[in-house]
């Protein structure tokens, strides 16, 4: 028999952003604990508000399914004496299972002969297991900030008010402090807060439906679009893209009812970002555009509750709003008294990291850094990208980014665009913090990714170079997301440069600040840089192999790691690869400590190794130039070619040869052999 378990925690308002990771942990640990019981079960759905988070198990079982569990003891030689009477080991172990030496089995075992005792276990009932599992989600639900209340000792993101939980029709006993689980829901706490008895999930919906209180967040995230979309329509225009902010706001609402408001015309003389971040940042307004994508007078606000004043409530809003954009029309007019040029010397007053100086002394390195890679890079943006990163980080002084600190980049972007610096200064200026995280634009232009990696490696090697590097699942200073960020700059600008380099660079710029030994360092950034990579690429579906092969070899040229593992890929499904991936391995093994690749073609004396060395002068000779290109696949084709070479010499050959200088010069063959090869990757890693 199987029945609808009905879980839903009752809450004070919970923040939106941890809804969604906690309805998805919800369902991890429902899974996890009826696995852990064998209660068999069908789908797991969700559903959510700002006050409840929901799961309904369908088709669970009623209760456990008997067991024939086979139980092994002590062996037969300790648990009969001489005379074949049952020692205490034997007693013992009947006695535990609760059966007799009657019921006890002798089994061969490849160890020898057990006792062995077969005990049947009927399952128990799921009603009777269910308040433990219940228990155990509400007390280890994880948040990025738990709370207590009350007099009671249990924690959660916001305090308890009711549980609902049902299963078979009955209540499954679970409570909180004071807090007792029932049968029942409750609805909108404004507009229809009495208590509701439901029934299974979709009526548990549809009553909260009745309730005001749309449970499914994708339907309400529906409701929010539709809402939003007719309220900027009737505004002229329609509501600026941002999927961010209409999640948000779904999780701000229980029901979603819009209301369009506006705001004064000469406002529009602020900068986009200020208007919008003003509108969504701390209001959750959303910013209407016209047919052209410009910004209209007007913003579209979504409330929990219908209102009978609509007019009123809109008032509300726009004062609210009102009172902000003046606040950042005074700014952005302060902000213009001083150039950013003049604001640098002020840097020295802003503390970058503990250990790692000011703002201003970050400043001077990452200008350097940007010189030292436009030279490698883009020569002819070299003063551009030298002056950007001058300027990258004085609108950190400036009043609007002091109030809004998600606006940095953009305002050193404007500010530079009022100084009449070039429009390349300013946009690198706002482009050198992307990507802001993973998924999100990169930089466009040359001048904004050079400022943007110096920015990236400076910081990674200074805490590198203080010992401040990451540990486990702990990284205060977001060094994984820079050092991805910085990959994907490299990757998507096709930049070929040394990391070996520019992270030596890097530490030298720190000087005496660098606790840590600089070669030491430079090792660990590397290695942690490659392991960002290496996640990077697995992510995305290449075979661990191919990247393990390349990297294992050499991590130095980002974009030339990528042809390789790309030349790799392409052909490792290819037989021929195959076998000679399995012999390489072979070759790896024999040749082991051995560094000479000087080969005397006169101790070449079987026909099988004269083979060999003229088909790996040949293919040496072919792939040299296709190498110095970086046609790693083309090489490739051409390597294959001594798969027959190879296994023949391996056939015919026997390299460990009596003759000390005929064994030495074979094994230099090999070894030769072998660089040619690890010249693309280590195949051995893939055989």
């Amino acid at each position: 028999m199987q029945h609808e378990l009905l879980f839903e925690i009752g809450t004070e308002e919970i923040p939106a952003g941890y809804i969604r990771p906690a309805l998805a942990n919800m369902v991890k640990m429902m899974n996890a604990k009826l696995a852990e019981l064998g209660l068999d079960h069908g789908e797991i759905k969700t559903a959510a508000t700002p006050r409840r988070l929901t799961i309904g198990v369908s088709g669970l079982a009623a209760a456990q399914a008997d067991r024939r569990e086979e139980v092994t003891g002590p062996p037969k030689a300790a648990a009969f004496d001489a005379d074949n009477k049952p020692t205490k080991a034997a007693l013992g172990f009947a006695k535990s299972r609760g059966v007799t030496l009657d019921d006890v089995q002798i089994v061969a075992t490849p160890k020898g002969e057990y006792l062995m005792v077969v005990v049947e276990k009927k399952g128990e009932k799921t009603q009777g297991l269910l308040p433990g599992v219940l228990a155990d989600i509400i007390n280890q639900l994880p948040f990025p900030k738990s709370m207590r209340w009350g007099a009671g000792t249990a924690s959660f993101a916001r305090p308890v008010q009711w549980i609902l939980a049902r299963f078979g029709g009955e209540v499954i006993p679970c409570r909180v402090n004071q807090v007792k689980s029932g049968l029942v829901t409750r609805g909108h706490r404004f507009m229809a807060p009495e208590e509701r008895e439901v029934g299974d999930f979709n009526n548990y919906l549809e009553t909260l439906r009745d309730a005001h209180v749309i449970a499914d967040p994708e339907e309400r995230r529906r409701a929010v679009i539709g809402e939003i979309t007719v309220a900027a329509g009737q505004a002229g225009g329609r509501v600026m893209d941002d999927a961010e902010l209409v999640d948000t706001v779904t999780n701000l609402v229980e029901e979603p009812h819009a209301v369009r408001g506006a705001f004064d015309e000469k406002f529009l003389a602020l900068p986009r970002e200020v208007l919008v971040t003003s509108m969504r940042e701390h209001q959750k307004y959303f910013a209407v555009v016209d047919e052209n994508g410009d910004l209209r007078p007007n913003f579209i606000a979504v409330n929990n509750t219908a209102t009978r004043d609509q007019g009123l409530a809109v008032e509300g809003h726009q004062r609210v709003l009102r009172a902000r954009l003046e606040d950042a029309l005074f700014f952005f007019k302060e902000d213009q008294g001083r150039r950013l040029a003049d604001r640098v010397a002020q840097l020295s007053g802003v503390v970058f990291q503990a250990g790692l100086g000011t703002m201003l002394e970050k400043t001077e390195r990452i200008t350097k850094l940007a010189g030292w890679l436009a030279q490698r890079t883009a020569p002819e943006k070299s003063a551009a990208a030298k002056r950007a990163a001058l300027l990258a980080k004085t609108d950190l002084l400036t009043e609007m980014v002091n109030e809004f600190p998600s606006l940095q980049g953009a305002m050193g972007r404007a500010y530079a665009l009022l100084d009449r610096e070039s429009p390349e200064i300013a946009q690198a200026i706002a482009e050198h913090y992307m990507p802001v995280r993973a998924g999100t634009p990169l930089p466009e232009s040359d001048e904004g990714a050079i400022v943007g990696l110096a920015d990236r490696i400076d910081t990674i090697a200074g805490c590198f170079g203080i010992g401040k590097q990451p540990t486990g699942t702990t990284d205060p200073y977001g060094l994984r997301r820079l050092a991805l960020g910085l990959l994907h700059i490299i990757s998507n600008k096709g930049y070929s440069i040394s990391l070996r380099e520019l992270t030596a660079r890097a530490i030298e710029l720190y000087g005496a600040k660098c606790t840590e030994k600089s070669h030491s360092a430079q090792t660990a950034v590397l290695d942690f840089i490659r392991g960002r990579y290496l996640n990077d690429l697995i992510g995305r579906g290449i075979p661990i192999s191919a990247v393990e092969a390349v990297t294992s070899v050499d991590f130095d040229d980002v974009i030339d790691c990528s042809r390789r593992i790309e030349a790799l890929n392409a052909v490792r499904q290819e037989e021929t690869f195959t076998i000679l991936a399995g012999s390489f391995k072979r070759v790896r093994n024999i040749i082991k400590d051995h560094r000479s690749a000087a080969i005397d073609e006169k101790l070449l004396t079987d026909p099988a190794e004269k083979s060999l060395y003229k088909n790996f002068r040949e293919t040496a000779a072919e792939c040299e130039p296709l190498l110095k290109s970086r046609d790693y696949r083309h090489t490739m084709e051409i390597i294959l070619r001594m798969k027959e070479p190879v296994d023949h010499f391996f056939d015919e050959v026997m390299v460990m040869a009596e003759d000390e200088k005929v064994r030495a010069n074979r094994l230099s063959l090999l070894t030769a052999i072998s660089r040619l090869f690890l010249r693309i990757g280590d195949f051995s890693k893939m055989s």
